[in-house]
């Protein structure tokens, strides 16, 4: 007998399907001006801030439990990457749009045995880590990861929502 989907799975799914369309449709009017735009001198612009989210998603659902297709892998290079160039908003809708397609297929495929899964973070970010002289990342469960995204989409949606409003432009609702 195959143990059905998490009722945590179907929980996190609707709220946040929701949250990513909102998301999309406020980001793809965005002009390169107002991608430039920060709330404050010492702010990330409201590109960068969208860039951290998708390298949240990325950093999480692919290199540390292995979620991928062909287009995460060229969004994981671009996360890594040292440019400091922001794409267009076009670009970023669709890097929205990959990763959610990834996410949205785990959480469709996840058991509750599957959430409770302890993930070893990577070894490139356990290296990375030591160089910069942090400690060791423990493992997490794949439970609290999928929280610990989510939470910070809802820090990073606040900043984006401030910072826009501070521009005169329509933030998302989710209602």
């Amino acid at each position: 007998m195959t143990e059905q989907v998490s009722p945590l799975a179907t929980f996190y799914k609707p709220g946040w399907e929701n949250y990513q369309r909102a998301m999309v449709k406020t980001i793809a009017p965005l002009s390169s001006k107002q991608l430039a735009l920060s709330v404050a001198p010492h702010s990330v612009s409201i590109g960068e801030l969208l860039a951290r989210m998708i390298g949240t998603r990325v950093n999480w659902f692919f290199a540390w439990m292995r979620e991928e297709n062909a287009a995460m892998v060229a969004i994981d290079r671009w996360a890594s990457s040292d440019e400091s160039a922001v794409p267009e908003a076009a670009e970023l809708v669709a890097m929205f749009e990959e990763t959610w397609r990834v996410i949205s297929s785990a959480l469709d495929r996840w058991t509750s045995a599957d959430l409770e899964q302890l993930i070893v973070p990577p070894a490139s970010q356990q290296e990375w880590r030591r160089s910069h002289g942090q400690e060791e990342e423990p493992p997490h469960t794949r439970q609290w990861i999928v929280w610990h995204v989510m939470e910070q989409e809802i820090h990073h949606g606040g900043e984006l929502s401030l910072a826009l409003g501070t521009y005169g432009v329509d933030s998302f609702y989710t209602w």
